[in-house]
């Protein structure tokens, strides 16, 4: 299964959140399967808030930004041209709005999940519900409005 970030064009790969060509960058993995994404990621100490033992909460926003676009890009993709596939191009998009609700703190040195769904598509909007959990638990809820590039140009 291949990961929605390694299809972006290689002049979008920079990205410090999930950009595969940034080495220093959280490097986040997105996939897309029955009908919703997921990402796995692990937080590094560094990444720990005001809370001691809890992920910071830019860290939190971050990790919805780049799920969030990423799977904008897989549901277009498979709503306009059929399932993700190794040779895909994705059309890339960006986020527009982001709402992030946090219900609880996120615990540091444990799997962090975050699913997305798909809520609705029009034209270059795609609308996209996400949830964070860690060993069940859900953290933070976020709605994100993505919109496709205009123009893929770097």
């Amino acid at each position: 299964m291949v990961a929605i970030q390694d299809l972006y064009d290689e002049k979008f790969s920079h990205c410090y959140g999930c950009g595969k060509s940034n080495p220093e960058g959280n490097q986040l993995k997105s996939y897309v399967g029955n009908g919703e994404t997921l990402a796995r990621f692990l937080p590094k100490p560094e990444q720990t808030g005001g809370v001691p033992e809890h992920a910071y909460g830019g860290l939190i926003a971050s990790l919805f930004d780049c799920h969030g676009a990423a799977s904008a890009a897989a549901f277009d993709y498979e709503a306009t041209t059929g399932s993700l596939g190794e040779n895909s191009q994705l059309k890339r998009y960006v986020t527009a709005s982001l709402k992030v609700e946090f219900l609880r703190p996120t615990p540091m040195g444990e799997e962090i999940m975050i699913r997305g769904k798909c809520r609705s598509i029009d034209g270059r909007k795609v609308w996209v519900d996400m949830e964070i959990s860690v060993g069940g638990d859900v953290c933070a809820k976020a709605e994100m409005l993505a919109i496709q590039l205009k123009q893929q140009t770097s």
